[in-house]
């Protein structure tokens, strides 16, 4: 027999046996307060989200040397502290008022995370992975 034939028949017989073992499953009951912090999680990260979508936010990011599209892929990848947290500091700061200091904490955020290695935003930084 060719020795790929029987490298692919012995992975076919091998696997099609592990394929009747049973596998065990977990289940756990979700407690209301864990239902609502994913809700409310859902619903600050739409409000940052729709920040970002902003037009005058986007043109802040951009002379920042952000683009709109990084800014909602980062928040995205962000924890759901992190949201929060920036959430916050939106629900905070004045309609319009302090949209550039909103969008330095941004760049703070994208920067610290770059220089961990989370993401590659900005291009002079260096990952210290």
């Amino acid at each position: 027999m060719h020795p790929f034939k029987r490298l692919v028949a012995s992975t076919l017989i091998v696997s099609t046996t592990l394929l009747g073992l049973p596998l065990a499953a977990l289940a756990e009951i979700v407690t209301t307060g864990e239902s609502q912090a994913t809700a409310v999680t859902a619903a600050q990260r739409n409000s940052v989200n729709s920040f970002f979508a902003r037009a005058d936010v986007r043109q802040a990011l951009q002379q920042q040397g952000v683009t709109g599209d990084a800014a909602l892929q980062r928040v995205a990848a962000m924890s759901d502290t992190e949201v929060a947290q920036l959430a916050g500091r939106i629900d905070q700061a004045p309609a319009g008022g302090e949209i550039l200091s909103l969008v330095f904490t941004l760049f703070i955020v994208l920067l610290v995370t770059d220089i961990l290695g989370f993401t590659k935003v900005f291009p002079f930084t260096r990952s210290v992975r």
